[in-house]
Parts: C-alpha cells; sequence; structure tokens
C-alpha cells in the first residue's frame, strides 16, 4: 500500500480544492456547502517521482451533533489514524478562529504523527495573516493558495521529505479496479465496508448519503485492489440538489470508465427496477465486465426452492441485452454469499483476459456455418474468410469475410452466442469487428 496523507481541518477551508489540485483531477466535489464532502475521498498523487496518496475527508465540526454529522467526524477520525502525515488546513482569509483552534487540540490530543499546517487562501501571499496561526503551536507552517497554485511545491516536498525518513515505498504500483454501483439504497457503502472488513465510508438510511466516488486499495488473494464506491444513480424526480447531484452523476459515471470490473447492484427486496436497468445498461454500453448483485435477498417473502429460479427469469427478460450477465443474490446485512462477490470478480476478470487461439476460434466458427449458412442479399452470400482475436478486456475478435454489407446483425448474433457456447465469457462483454480481406475496412 502507498503512504496515506491525510487532509483535516474545519469546513470550507479549501481541503477538496487542494485535494483535486495535487491529484490533478476533479475527484472530491468542490461547493460553497459546507459538509459537502462526506466520506475519506482517495487519490493517487505524485512528486517528483515519488508516489503517495491522498485522503480528502469532510470538515471537523465539534458543534454538530447530528447523524451524518458524527459519521463525517467519525471518518475522518480513521483517517487521522491511518494517515503517515496530517495536512491541517486553515483559512488565511478568515484568519485564526475558536474552530481552527478546536481542531489543534484534537489533534494534539489524537496522534504524534507529522502534522504540517497549511494556511490555506493567500491568493496575494499576504504573509501578514500567517503569523497568528503560529499560536495553534506547529513549527512548520506552510503559506499556499490552491486555486492559484502558489506554495505546493514546497509543501509537497516535505511530505515527501517526511515519508522517506519513515523508509516507506513510494513507488507506483497498478491495481484492479471494481467499481460499485447502482440506485440510492442498494447497500453499497455496506457491501464496501462488508469486503474490506471495516467501517469504510459513512452508512445511513439517508439516500444520497454517498455524493463521491470513493477509492479504496485493498488485497484478495495476494492482488491489489481498489474498490469504489458511488453515488446512487437516481432518477431526475427524486433529485433536489442538482448542482450537486450533477457533480455525483458524473463522479459515478467516470468510476465506471475506469473500472476494470463493475458491481452492479439492485436491491431485491424491491423488485429489478427500471432504473436499475439503465444503470445495467450503461456499464454493457461501456463495454465493462460485470457482476449483477440483487442485494437484500435476507427480506425476500416467501421464499421456496423455486424463488432464485423465477428471479433468474425476470432478470433475462430484463437483461436480455446483456444476456452474458453474472447474477449472485446475497444479504450485506447477514453476509449470505457475500464472500462467494470476490471469487466471482476473479472468475469474470479471467473470462474478460481469456484467449482463444486462431485455430481453435475458425474451428468454431466453421461448425456454426456448417450449422446455419451466412446470408445473403440480392443473390451474393456472405463468404466468411476466418477469424482471429485482436484483444482483451473485452475479448475483441475480427471476422474477415467478402462484403461486410452482407452481415445481418441477427447472423452476428448467432456467431457471438456460437463462441459463448463454446468458451467461457460469462460476465464479460466481447467485440465482434468485421472486415473486409481486401479494403480491410471496420464494421
Amino acid at each position: 500500500m502507498r503512504p496515506l496523507v491525510a487532509i483535516v481541518g474545519r469546513p470550507n477551508v479549501g481541503k477538496s480544492t487542494f485535494f483535486n489540485k495535487i491529484c490533478g483531477k476533479r475527484i472530491s466535489i468542490v461547493d460553497d456547502i459546507a459538509g459537502v464532502t462526506r466520506d475519506r475521498v482517495y487519490g493517487d498523487a505524485e512528486w517528483c517521482g515519488s508516489y503517495f496518496t491522498l485522503v480528502d475527508t469532510g470538515g471537523l465540526d465539534f458543534n454538530e451533533k447530528g447523524e451524518i454529522e458524527q459519521n463525517i467526524f467519525n471518518q475522518a477520525q480513521i483517517a487521522i489514524d491511518l494517515a503517515q502525515v496530517i495536512l491541517f488546513f486553515v483559512d488565511g482569509k478568515d484568519g485564526l478562529t475558536n474552530a481552527d483552534k478546536q481542531v489543534a487540540d484534537y489533534l494534539m490530543k489524537r496522534t504524534k504523527k507529522d502534522v504540517l499546517l497549511v494556511v490555506n487562501k493567500l491568493d496575494n501571499f499576504e504573509l501578514d495573516n500567517l503569523y497568528e496561526f503560529y499560536e495553534l503551536g506547529y513549527k512548520r507552517v506552510f503559506p499556499i493558495s490552491s486555486e492559484q497554485s502558489k506554495g505546493l511545491g514546497e509543501l509537497l516536498d516535505e511530505i515527501v521529505k517526511c515519508l522517506k525518513q519513515k523508509n516507506f515505498e513510494l513507488e507506483k504500483k497498478e491495481d484492479i479496479k471494481i467499481a460499485i454501483v447502482g440506485k440510492p439504497n442498494a447497500g453499497k457503502s455496506s457491501l464496501t465496508n462488508k469486503l474490506l472488513g471495516e467501517e469504510r465510508l459513512v452508512v445511513s438510511k439517508i439516500a444520497g448519503t454517498t455524493r463521491d466516488a470513493i477509492d479504496t486499495p485493498f488485497k484478495y488473494n495476494g492482488k491489489d485492489y481498489t474498490l469504489i464506491d458511488t453515488a446512487g444513480l437516481r432518477k431526475k424526480s427524486a433529485i433536489e440538489d442538482a448542482s450537486i447531484e450533477r457533480y455525483s452523476v458524473l463522479r459515478t459515471i467516470e468510476a465506471i470508465k475506469r473500472a476494470d470490473i463493475v458491481i452492479i447492484m439492485i436491491d431485491v427486496s424491491q423488485g429489478i427496477t427500471e432504473q436499475d436497468i439503465k444503470v445495467t445498461g450503461f456499464v454493457h454500453e461501456q463495454k465493462k465486465p460485470s457482476i449483477v448483485v440483487l442485494n437484500k435477498w435476507d427480506l425476500v417473502g416467501n421464499k421456496d426452492d423455486k424463488t432464485i429460479n423465477k428471479y433468474r427469469k425476470k432478470l433475462e427478460e430484463d437483461l436480455k441485452f446483456m444476456d452474458y450477465f453474472v447474477p449472485l443474490f446475497i444479504s450485506v446485512k447477514t453476509g449470505q454469499r457475500v464472500p462467494k462477490i470476490m471469487q466471482e470478480v476473479e472468475r469474470v476478470l479471467v473470462n474478460s483476459a481469456r484467449r482463444i487461439s486462431t485455430g481453435q476460434l475458425n474451428d468454431i466458427i466453421q461448425g456454426a456455418i456448417n450449422l446455419k449458412q451466412p446470408p445473403s442479399k440480392n443473390g451474393q452470400r456472405l463468404k466468411i474468410f476466418y477469424t482471429t482475436q485482436t484483444g482483451v478486456n473485452p475479448p475483441t475478435f475480427v471476422i474477415f469475410v467478402n462484403d461486410k454489407n452482407l452481415m445481418h446483425f441477427s447472423y452476428l448474433r448467432y456467431l457471438e452466442n456460437t463462441i459463448r457456447n463454446a468458451v467461457d465469457f460469462s460476465g464479460t462483454p466481447i467485440n465482434i469487428v468485421i472486415k473486409n480481406r481486401s479494403l480491410k475496412e471496420e464494421y
């Protein structure tokens, strides 16, 4: 695991703006509304060849006692405990506040780790605004402006120096990214916490609790993975805060695009809804391997030995555009079949990376031709010369023909089904590209 650097402070001191600036992309939602960042949000950062992970946290507010506020506080506290270096952010424009003093007192009592005091929002480097913050008792004080990218180099130098002194490996490592998507309250955050074995994310019955796409690295069977918990995708009619919701949806879409595999969560106790089908359709359009996890199976009443088959048949009807789907009926609350999720993730990833030799592939296609002749049009019949696999993730095949315009979509579907019946590609889409043998044009 890369070393962790936590960003903490009271609300609205510019933590998320700094986080996005250093990570090089908009990961955390930035808004003037206090409390937008609720969970721990992770992002990879690099400085002069050294790699580490930044952790953005919600604002520490010692006066708010609500459920959400307490959960935000708990998440920030966990980030402090896990991090190797802590960036204590204050607002240079507002000056020293009682809320800053409360955070400072808390950090002094909570940790003995390296704490760097960061005075943000000094857009014109008003150093006169800096001195009152020394009252907080920290010797290493860094004036910066996240918006103007001022003073960031010295701060990053100090972060890397602290990490190297602790003999951390600061190399870049690749991992496998798993996005968890679905409607609000399907149990995405609860599943993430269950898989990680800790209360990693804010979990609440209030729909829309998770607003960011949140990355959490972990190991399974000796491999490096990153879980990406996402905001629930809701109907427009259910959206109240349009601006923040828009960012949340964009984060979810981006999470799907950068994922290696997607866990699609459905609250089976509510049935399979139109919104569930839309979410699944987007994952399919992005050609991502996936597992359809039907959560809250414990809440489905009057079950017998035929109930699962009834739900499978319903899924086959609703997801006929994605007939390669892998269903898994679970209960995060009771733990029923939860261990099977990562087993299926590994199996589907193997399928997505599977290669077929050219000889075997052409035998499969020739068998399909022998059973069902290719279509003809205006007296000319489609001729298939040969097929080859050109890629994986998803598996991609190129079929060379005499005239690609003669390929009917129904016959193309027939060929895909024939390949799937011969080789296990469950859980993963496959691409079939039709090219004219002479012109080598893409279908």
